[in-house]
């Protein structure tokens, strides 16, 4: 298990006499604020935010992927490979990919160093685990990882809990999706001197078919924390990961299969040369291991500063398994072989394409409350290593090619950053915000790629991200405006597709006001992000499914969000959101015909104009809660040239929660039973797909045609899931 265990002991060791020489806030400690105050912003801050509690978190936690339960956040959209939500998720905000969302648990950054994603399928039931959600639409203030191009998102873990517990939650349905969870808690406990101690621990599987055929998941994972604490000190050491097998659901199927087979999967087809086609290979699964640990110490000096010290190590490692048919000897590095006195060329295998990651370092912050003005100064220095390689396990011909590696490089990355934040108030009326950070972020790449070929390079790059924004109160009111700036280089990706490709800049302004009374919520927000180099998804993906991104020249999104909640009954309440956007190429050339041709002002990929959701919740009776959540998302192009082919339909999405909680005096506390009716009026729907070109030189080299074409991934039909919570 590589040397994580001693590194973890190691920190555990420095923190125990850390604590020991100092003296922690109170006997229950908030750790939603404790571990992610620097990461995070207040209410009042001038930035377009929503925050998400834990009881709301719980109301959808079925088994879905956070992604999934995000679905009715404003300008959010969201899509599964498997079709119903569990297994590989994505989430888009203001039409930003995954890729370009910052997300931090515990202010500990989750992004892949190198493809920038977000894996949530490593932490199957994560949000069981999770306190509190913050999303910060835009660029938002400074946080750890790589850059947010579209969005922020912070999760935090449990907090501490004053008294022992234990929980276990059942759920299942459709495309027999089983969910088992048990949860426990010791409480808070006497332990070491001064220093009182609390214990959580969580163990989840989920399993599921998938809407799509074969789409399998087998989902494991597991939680632990100890956290040890007096009046001034808190030290909180967290572990987590999760094991997943899925069957590979992400090539997508095409337009005519989409109308006639919609659930048909391509992934594993094996084919013949007298027969086209022999059936499924079992094992065309991805089958990786991930595993975090995290140590926070916290402590309060006597002059009210703050600090916040934390270090993490993360391990991953695994593979995905792929059936090949007719593959080249060349394409392996090896040469022919002669076969019964006749040269055979190629060859049916089984591929397995592995990596081996470790991500390390830490996080730090001092705060200070001021009279009118809180500071905070604080960043992070953090390693990557990763190894990238591939074996063949099986081959019909070339028994010398199994278990030789036929490509191997190695990915390294070191990226640090620091911050400071400061909140003034000049008057009761007006507070105005300043955040300025300094990132430097170096990577190379060394070693052999698929082909095979040569892979080499190295980029360095420091960015300077200035902040400002201003607010103004007056009554239930809250008018700000806020600009932010942001770099962000290239993924692996788009360094090995374009030798050329360049980091890429954002300048981001906000305007908003915030309403709120005892029975109404109004927030508004007016965007405008301003593009330099922008990453644009062309709708083309590489051979593990991830976007293919180019740089644009200059770019923009422009758009208006409102969300609402009001109190229409006392027991009926409407939170309803919408978002308007344009977003726009300036002046989109591309070779298309074999030429370079100007499509003018050209919509983004992937973002739809219209995003619009719906919760109207009702109580009729105590401890009863109905919820009738609705989805709009408008059409969208897949790619950046507005191609016929490449484009989503729109689609409206309805499904229906219901929750009630059964309090008890026997052997439970109370025991909660919960269902869920997706998608309850059967929509066919597709809410994300990829988009091709390549070029026809065969039938005439002096006429070149473009060849287009484009892959979908269906969403579940209707579908259902039932559960119970068993809580002591």
């Amino acid at each position: 298990m590589k040397k994580y265990s001693l590194f973890a002991l190691a920190m555990l060791i420095s923190a125990i006499s850390f604590a020991q020489e100092n003296s922690i806030l109170n006997d229950t400690v908030n750790l939603d604020e404790v571990l992610v105050t620097a990461t995070r912003i207040t209410e009042n801050a001038p930035f377009t935010q929503s925050n998400i509690t834990k009881e709301e978190i719980e109301e959808r936690n079925l088994g879905q992927d956070i992604p999934i339960l995000l679905n009715f956040l404003p300008n959010v959209v969201t899509t599964s490979d498997a079709g119903a939500g569990v297994g590989y998720t994505g989430i888009r905000v203001r039409g930003s990919d995954a890729t370009r969302v910052n997300v931090t648990i515990n202010g500990i950054p989750l992004n892949d160093s190198e493809s920038h994603s977000v894996f949530w399928v490593n932490l199957p039931d994560f949000a069981s685990s999770t306190q509190s959600i913050q999303l910060q639409r835009g660029v938002g203030s400074s946080t750890n990882g790589a850059g947010a191009f579209g969005a922020s998102l912070s999760l935090s873990t449990n907090g501490i809990q004053d008294n022992a517990f234990a929980e276990i939650a059942l759920s299942g349905g459709s495309y027999n999706t089983i969910k088992t969870n048990i949860q426990f808690g010791t409480g808070v406990l006497e332990s070491l001197g001064d220093f009182k101690a609390e214990f959580t621990g969580r163990i989840s599987k989920i399993q599921s078919d998938g809407y799509i055929d074969r789409a399998t998941s087998d989902l494991k994972s597991v939680y632990l924390s100890a956290s040890f604490f007096n009046e001034n000190t808190l030290i909180k050491t967290i572990a987590f990961g999760g094991h997943e097998v899925t069957y590979q659901a992400w090539y997508g199927i095409d337009a005519e299969t989409l109308k006639r087979d919609r659930t048909y999967n391509p992934a594993g087809e094996i084919d013949d040369d007298n027969v086209d086609f022999l059936g499924f290979y079992d094992n065309q699964v991805d089958d990786y291991k991930q595993d975090h640990y995290q140590l926070h110490i916290n402590h309060h000096f006597e002059n009210n500063w703050v600090a916040n010290l934390a270090f993490h190590y993360t391990y991953g490692r695994g593979y995905y398994e792929q059936y090949k048919n007719d593959r080249d000897f060349s394409d392996y590095g090896y040469t022919p072989i002669v076969v019964d006195g006749e040269l055979v060329e190629t060859t049916d295998l089984v591929q397995r394409k592995w990596l081996d990651n470790d991500f390390y370092g830490t996080t730090f912050s001092v705060l200070k409350n001021f009279d009118n003005v809180n500071f905070i100064v604080g960043g992070a220095y953090n390693k990557y290593d990763g190894d990238h390689f591939g074996k063949v396990i099986w081959a019909k011909y070339g028994s010398t090619m199994i278990d030789d590696k036929f490509y191997e490089n190695t990915g390294k990355k070191t990226d640090f950053n620091i911050y400071a934040k400061a909140d003034y108030a000049i008057d009761e009326n007006w507070n105005v915000f300043g955040d300025l950070q300094f990132r430097k972020v170096e990577y190379k790449v060394n070693g052999v790629d698929e082909g095979p070929s040569s892979i080499n390079f190295k980029d360095d790059n420091n960015f300077f991200n200035p902040k400002f924004g201003v607010n103004y109160f007056t009554n239930n009111s809250n008018f700000y405006m806020s600009y932010a700036r942001a770099n962000k280089e290239p993924k692996r990706a788009d360094y090995i597709a374009n030798n050329n490709v360049k980091p890429e800049s954002l300048d981001d302004f906000e305007l908003g006001w915030k309403y709120k009374t005892d029975k109404f919520l109004l927030n508004t927000n007016i965007y405008y992000m301003y593009y330099k180099d922008q990453l644009v998804l062309t709708g083309s993906l590489d051979d593990v499914g991830n976007p293919i991104a180019n740089n644009i020249g200059k770019s923009y999104r422009l758009g208006l969000e409102i969300e609402f909640a009001i109190s229409i009954l006392k027991n009926l309440q409407w939170q309803p959101n919408l978002a308007l956007s344009i977003n726009k190429n300036i002046e989109k050339y591309a070779e298309f015909d074999g030429a370079l041709q100007d499509f003018g002002n050209t919509d983004l990929s992937y973002s739809p104009a219209v995003v619009a959701s719906s919760n109207i919740v009702y109580q009729p009776i105590k401890n009863l809660n109905i919820s009738f959540l609705s989805k709009f998302v408008g059409e969208q192009y897949m790619s950046n040239i507005e191609h016929t082919n490449s484009k989503l339909d729109s689609y409206f999405v309805n499904d229906i929660l219901v929750s009630y909680e059964l309090q008890t005096k026997t052997l439970f506390k109370s025991i909660v039973f919960s269902g869920m009716l997706n998608n309850m009026f059967n929509v066919k729907y597709v809410s994300n797909g990829y988009f091709y070109t390549y070029n026809d030189t065969w039938t005439d080299p002096n006429n070149i045609t473009t060849i287009t074409g484009a892959g979908y991934y269906p969403q579940a039909e209707i579908n259902f899931l039932l559960g119970v919570d068993l809580k002591f």
